[in-house]
């Protein structure tokens, strides 16, 4: 399972941006797709999560109403748009997968990962 992560760049406080995560390796209809961030000297947490197929989301509260997970089957691709975005955004984000109802849709704990994408944010 390969993932590539791609989108981030810098924006100012308020303004959107989308995160795209391409998937290859795999029957991605059968994966849960999770988007973490990592900020510096913090741990890495989990923002957002997808069950390919089901629909089933998980968010964190710092996002909710704000970022929406999404996944497009003909292009194996997972996407996590970002509204009103706010300094405390600022991290790495990264995008991982797991095959799907091996953990509950809020558990961190995911087996592949793609590389991060920078996401800062201004004031």
């Amino acid at each position: 399972v390969q993932l590539q992560a791609s989108g981030g760049g810098l924006v100012q406080a308020g303004d959107s941006l989308t995160l795209s995560c391409r998937a290859s390796g795999g029957a991605f209809t059968n994966y849960d797709m999770g988007w973490f961030r990592q900020a510096p000297e913090k741990e890495r947490d989990l923002v957002s999560g997808i069950t390919w197929g089901s629909g089933s989301t998980y968010y964190a509260d710092s996002v909710k109403g704000r970022f929406t997970i999404s996944v497009d089957n003909a292009e194996n691709t997972s996407y996590l748009q970002m509204n009103s975005l706010k300094p405390e955004d600022t991290a790495v984000y990264y995008c991982a997968a797991r095959r799907r109802y091996t953990k509950p849709i809020q558990s961190p704990a995911y087996d592949y990962w793609g590389q991060g994408t920078q996401v800062t944010v201004s004031s």
